[in-house]
């Protein structure tokens, strides 16, 4: 049953007391941050996007402050080795064209059907009047299981030429082969999957968009429960390189620079809802996802990530979105169809000052392993990641990364893709942001930054410590600096561990092989539904270990760009059984699974209505 506004209400002020005590720890820190971050988005002439350095020493309180060292967490850069020779190509030549610097995406999926996850690796373009010497395609990897993959691109039918964004992965059809959607500047596309070859069909299915649109990530979801994948799909700025030329952005020190998103009008997103023949229609008007300030009339968003999840848990999936330099999008659905735009009411719109933030990538979880759900949200350079948690499992939302152990360490970074996962398989989600500038030669002008960035892994050292997360420092090759933009998982060589993909911007990406040897347990699951939803996506999963119930979502669409593989993976830590394993399919149907082993891939088939 939706709840009541005067309900909501009242419980928006009882969270909001509940957190004042905690929150008064951080007035002094907070308030010299919010002066600071007045200039967060330099203006146009003589300003740039960059900012000026300031020090700035935000502390955390002392109860939340974590006394834990996290445990050595070793990944190896195994790109080369592993068969991966594509380098992204984002077409800069000296202008400093916004584009140039926002790609590009990747996304795990199993195409050919082999129960491994393959990489389909996204790709932008030269400028029309400035050619490079080769045509950059879009690359699409083939594992061997072993971890080892094969560039087969040309036999796919995926050698296409396009200004790359983002990546979906969903099987629309119900067919049984997952099927592809890139998103652009420009015109997008749609690739069926006909049994290991793709074909396009963006035309005919009627999701190519406007050809005069920049759109960025992209969800494949029901969002109306009639069993079938709809497609979300965001657009970022207006842009055209004759209104970047004009702005004339510049930096002291350096010159032209890139562009900040506040000087770009906003624009509107796309809903496709899936009509069951192979053919979409855009209902994004009708459906209430297009926001408009009431005073102009122009689209309010400039959105580059989207996680769907239902936050509030009444069964519908709704869809948070992280916008930059404009509120944060969360959009509640009524089950009628429509949804209701709640980011400012239920507390996701605005950081802890009251302000928008550079959003790049989101992602959700419930990482305390309860049922309090955590948004996360990278942002840009001197802006902490903001870290939205409910109260005792209901919003509204309050930004709790200071307290939670990994807001002062995230203010330096540029953060684009954010994801929770176990990296170390104890049974608790870890948080990864994946970090890198716009500008090379940002660190002339600002000691603190530097263009290529290391990753940076919160390690959840559970709800006993002072603080839930602690930054690991023992990471093997992830301590790298990478432009990192992009950011997916996938147990790619089947040992049962997340071996990570981080994408760069005008260089390869990063390929980097969990060497997890802690002897942790446990268990990866790959549902299977009925009808057209064949993989199940939206599905929600509980499993209890140890005494510990922890919760999972069947969602690819994640971080910035990105898509993870489709099965499950939970750690277990020493637990040598699973008690219980809960499954809630997309179609509301329960179902209790008996789990006789660990260590081991499980594949559950949805049982037939009544069954």
């Amino acid at each position: 049953m939706k709840k009541s506004s005067q309900g909501r209400e009242r419980h928006r002020g009882e969270a909001i007391i509940g957190r004042a005590f905690r929150r008064s720890l951080l007035v002094i820190g907070v308030a010299v941050a919010a002066g600071i971050l007045i200039y967060l988005r330099l203006q146009p002439g003589e300003h740039s996007r960059p900012v000026a350095e300031k020090t700035v020493t935000v502390p955390a309180p002392a109860e939340k402050t974590a006394a834990r060292q996290a445990p050595p967490l070793h990944f190896s850069n195994i790109t080369r080795d592993a068969g991966i020779d594509f380098v992204h190509v984002n077409g800069a030549y000296g202008e400093r064209l916004m584009p140039e610097t926002m790609g590009s995406g990747a996304a795990f999926l199993d195409y050919d059907n082999d129960g491994d996850p393959d990489l389909f690796l996204v790709n932008s373009r030269y400028w029309p009047d400035h050619p490079g010497g080769h045509t950059p395609t879009q690359a699409l990897y083939r594992n061997d299981g072993n971890g080892h993959f094969t560039d087969v691109t040309e036999a796919a039918g995926l050698a296409v030429e396009a200004w790359g964004m983002g990546v979906a992965v969903g099987d629309y059809d119900g067919d049984g082969r997952v099927d592809l959607f890139l998103s652009t500047l420009g015109a997008n596309h749609l690739f069926h999957n006909e049994g290991g070859t793709f074909r396009e069909v963006s035309a005919e299915a009627g999701v190519a968009g406007e050809r005069d649109r920049w759109s960025s990530g992209a969800a494949f979801f029901d969002y109306d429960g009639d069993g079938d994948l709809d497609l979300f799909v965001l657009n970022y700025v207006d842009w055209s390189r004759k209104m970047d030329l004009g702005i004339d952005f510049r930096l002291a020190g350096l010159g032209r620079a890139y562009g900040a998103p506040n000087h770009f009008p906003g624009t509107d997103s796309y809903l496709y809802r899936n009509d069951g023949n192979g053919r979409f229609s855009e209902v994004s008007a009708s459906a209430g996802i297009q926001v408009h300030d009431p005073e102009s009339g122009r689209p309010v968003g400039k959105g580059l990530g989207v996680v769907p999840v239902d936050y509030d848990g009444d069964g519908w999936i709704d869809i948070a979105v992280a916008n930059d330099t404009s509120r944060n999008f969360l959009f509640h659905n009524l089950g009628n169809g429509r949804f209701e735009e709640v980011g400012a009411f239920e507390g996701l719109a605005w950081d802890r000052n009251g302000k928008a933030t550079g959003g790049m990538g989101i992602d959700a979880a419930h990482y305390r392993n309860d049922r309090d759900l955590g948004i996360v949200i990278g942002n840009f350079a001197n802006e902490m990641s903001s870290l939205f948690v409910t109260v005792d499992g209901q919003p509204p939302f309050a930004d709790e990364a200071v307290l939670e152990g990994i807001g002062p360490a995230s203010r330096l970074a540029l953060t684009f893709g954010v994801l929770f996962l176990d990296a170390d398989l104890d049974g608790r989600p870890d948080l990864l942001q994946a970090n890198g500038h716009l500008e090379h030669e940002i660190n002339r002008v600002q000691a603190s930054q530097h263009y290529a960035q290391p990753p940076q892994l919160f390690w959840n050292c559970g709800n006993d410590c002072k603080g839930q997360f602690v930054l690991a420092s023992e990471v093997g090759d992830l301590s790298q600096p990478l432009v990192g933009r992009a950011l997916a998982c996938a147990d790619i060589d089947g040992d049962g561990d997340l071996d990570l993909l981080i994408s760069q911007n005008g260089r390869a990406p990063a390929l980097l092989r969990n060497d997890r040897d802690n002897g942790n347990h446990w268990l990866r699951l790959r549902l299977h539904g009925r009808g057209a939803n064949r993989d199940a996506i939206g599905a929600r999963v509980q499993l209890v270990a140890g005494g510990v119930t922890q919760y999972r979502q069947v969602m690819p669409a994640r971080s910035y760009l990105s898509q993870i593989e489709l099965p499950l993976t939970f750690g277990l830590g020493p637990s040598r059984q699973v008690e219980r394993l809960h499954i809630t399919w997309p179609d509301g149907q329960q179902q209790v699974v008996e789990v006789d082993r660990v260590d081991t891939v499980l594949d559950v088939e949805q049982p037939e209505a009544g069954s």
